[in-house]
């Protein structure tokens, strides 16, 4: 997400989105101005820097560093995408009663269920809000024309890994996921500048990741970054970035939370590149169309 265009082509996304996603990443004074922001976006419109270091008990300075620190010049252009947010309206969360992020133990199911699924539904739509059509055609089509494509990701990021494996070889893709460094750095040893590499990490800064990654590009691959950090290691190895939003709640942590929006950035990937190679991907989903269907349980449909 570029803190200037923030947003997709033709658009511009919500600075509150953006406060949203750099959040997690900022501690001590800077975390409380974001904090605040977010609570009461439309009130700190009328504030000036000095009044909302009072009210955040940090300083003006700390003010003026939150600024920078999420990517914008200075603190009039805050106050001014907050305005242009604010009228808006439709879409954004203001005036809204969120039920927020905090499930307590003694919260019933209901409350659970309403948390989780608000925050995974504010999740995605943040995402598609922000996203970069330009960047995701780039992807695309870096990926329909690759000879190979190599697809790296540990923990919960080597889950969508295979899961963005799984998807692209059912339409004809040559392509591996790897969720082990030795393996994933011999592979990306070997690629050319015919072939892409996309990298998914929450952070953006793990190091089994980011190493072979940095290695693909190396070799003159395409890369593709799959962050919620835009200035993480990652994404500065990157030539592409797809950049997801982060859906923290009590008990998940920010790459759990992240997991609907970064699948929603893999899945229009998965329909545009089949799209761009739609005589290989509709002969691949023919011929393999049947495997499920044939292995379900007799008396049972597959799914």
């Amino acid at each position: 997400m570029d803190a200037k265009g923030y947003g997709r082509t033709g658009g511009r996304a919500d600075v509150t989105a953006l406060i949203r996603a750099e959040l997690p990443r900022l501690t001590g004074s800077l975390r409380k101005v974001g904090e605040l922001i977010l609570a009461d976006p439309a009130a700190v419109i009328g504030c000036s820097a000095a009044e909302l270091g009072r009210r955040t008990g940090t300083s003006q300075p700390s003010v003026t560093r939150f600024c920078r620190a999420i990517g914008l010049d200075s603190y009039q252009h805050l106050l001014i995408e907050l305005a242009r947010e604010g009228a808006r309206g439709a879409g954004t969360s203001w005036g809204t009663s969120e039920i927020g992020p905090d499930i307590s133990p003694d919260d019933d199911l209901e409350r659970v269920v309403t948390v989780v699924a608000q925050a995974d539904l504010g999740a995605v739509q943040r995402t598609l809000d922000t996203i970069d059509l330009a960047a995701l055609e780039r992807a695309a089509q870096a990926v329909a024309r690759a000879r190979r494509v190599d697809v790296y990701g540990v923990g919960g990021s080597g889950v969508v890994a295979v899961e963005t494996e799984l998807r692209l070889y059912g339409i004809g893709c040559a392509v591996r996921g790897w969720n082990e460094v030795h393996a994933a750095t011999t592979s990306a040893a070997l690629l050319t500048p015919a072939d892409a590499a996309i990298a998914i990490s929450h952070s953006g800064a793990t190091r089994e990741t980011v190493e072979p990654f940095e290695l693909a590009g190396e070799r003159g691959a395409t890369t593709i970054a799959v962050t919620a950090d835009p200035r993480s290691p990652l994404a500065r190895a990157a030539e592409i970035r797809l950049v997801s939003t982060t859906a923290e709640t009590s008990f998940r942590s920010g790459s759990i939370g992240a997991r609907h929006s970064v699948l929603l950035l893999i899945d229009c990937l998965y329909v545009r590149v089949a799209q761009l190679t739609y005589a290989r991907a509709s002969a691949s989903m023919a011929l393999t169309g049947h495997i499920a269907a044939q292995h379900g349980v007799k008396g049972r449909r597959a799914r």
